[in-house]
C-alpha cells in the first residue's frame, strides 16, 4: 500500500453528515500526509436574454457561491483535525476542476463520494466517474448515505 503524502477530499458542501471530509481527514492522520478539501461552485446562470448588462449578474451569483463555500469549508476545519488543512474553493467543472487541481498540487489521493444506485455511472455520479477516469494518482469512492446528499 502506497504511504500518501497529499490527500484531496472533493467536498459537495450538502447538509448533514460528511463522510468524504471525514474518511479524507483519517487517511490523512493515519498516513501523516496534507490535506485539502477543495470544493467547486457549478454555477449555471439563468438563461434570461432580456438583461444585458455591462458586467454580468451572473459573475456576482458566483462570487456570493464562492464565498458561502469558502465560510463553510472554513467551518469544517475546526472537526477536521489534522494540522496544516487548507481549503480551495474554484469555479467551472467539479470533475475538470478536482483533477487540474489535484495534478498541479501534487495530490496523491482523491477522496470522492458515491451515490450508490445501479450501473457504474449511477453508482459514481457523473463527477466521480469524470474523476475516476482521468485522476493523475489514486481514487477513494466513499459511499454517501441518501439521506446525507450527493457527492
Amino acid at each position: 500500500m502506497e504511504n500518501y503524502r497529499h490527500i484531496l477530499a472533493a467536498v459537495d458542501l450538502a447538509p448533514g453528515e460528511d463522510p468524504v471530509t471525514g474518511r479524507a481527514a483519517a487517511l490523512a492522520r493515519q498516513y501523516g500526509a496534507r490535506l485539502s478539501l477543495l470544493h467547486v461552485v457549478e454555477y449555471v446562470p439563468p438563461l434570461d436574454l432580456a438583461y444585458d448588462p455591462v458586467v454580468p449578474m451572473g459573475v456576482d451569483i458566483e462570487n456570493q457561491l464562492m464565498d458561502r463555500a469558502r465560510a463553510e469549508l472554513e467551518k469544517r476545519l475546526a472537526w477536521v483535525g489534522v494540522e496544516g488543512t487548507q481549503t480551495h474553493v474554484e469555479a467551472g467543472s467539479p470533475k475538470r476542476e478536482i483533477v487540474r487541481f489535484a495534478r498541479e498540487h501534487e495530490v496523491d489521493l482523491i477522496v470522492v463520494g458515491t451515490h450508490g444506485r445501479h450501473g457504474l455511472s449511477l453508482l459514481l455520479g457523473a463527477t466521480a466517474n469524470g474523476v475516476l477516469h482521468h485522476a493523475p494518482c489514486d481514487v477513494l469512492a466513499v459511499r454517501i448515505p441518501e439521506e446525507a446528499g450527493d457527492g
